[in-house]
């Protein structure tokens, strides 16, 4: 890399906030902490992933279903984890994936009853996790660390990387 690139393309060393840094890094760090805490408890207590609940957990808002491209937006994965992962609940009788009527070259997933007990069940131990984790904080300071992180969304859309 050139010594123009590392200095940010203007000649000039670029500005380091180091709070700024520090910041990004405990965020990542909080959310990493817990999204791993979240996916070895789903798979030792209920033996599922945290791609798996998030799909059922996004089939349980829309019970018309979603296509498989809704499905992969909502849960943030590939379209072929996507496709794996609806493939495995079907087989468990989780979910149906059809074929849309009005086109079919679009599959429609919703869920089953028996995929719809299993997530409530799941959720509601999910929820008692999430509030373990948060146990330390005052309802005050849950109040203001949702207000600051909007803020921080709002900041990061704006000030697109």
């Amino acid at each position: 890399m050139s010594n123009l690139a590392l200095r940010g393309g203007s000649g000039r060393p670029p500005v380091i906030h180091q709070d700024r840094q520090r910041l990004w890094l405990r965020l990542f760090s909080c959310s990493a902490s817990l999204e791993k805490r979240i996916r070895v408890r789903l798979k030792d207590e209920f033996d599922t992933s945290l791609p798996s609940f998030g799909i059922l957990a996004a089939l349980s808002r829309v019970p018309e279903g979603l296509t498989m491209g809704e499905l992969s937006t909502a849960v943030r994965v590939s379209n072929a984890t996507v496709t794996g992962i609806v493939s495995e609940l079907c087989a468990d009788e989780l979910v149906v994936r059809e074929m849309s009527r009005d086109d079919r070259r679009v599959q429609l997933v919703t869920l089953t009853d028996k995929g719809r007990q299993r997530f409530v069940r799941i959720a509601r131990v999910h929820a008692e996790w999430i509030e373990q984790a948060f146990a330390g904080l005052s309802d005050e300071e849950v109040g203001v660390l949702l207000k600051l992180l909007g803020s921080v969304r709002e900041s990061i859309n704006q000030n697109q990387i």
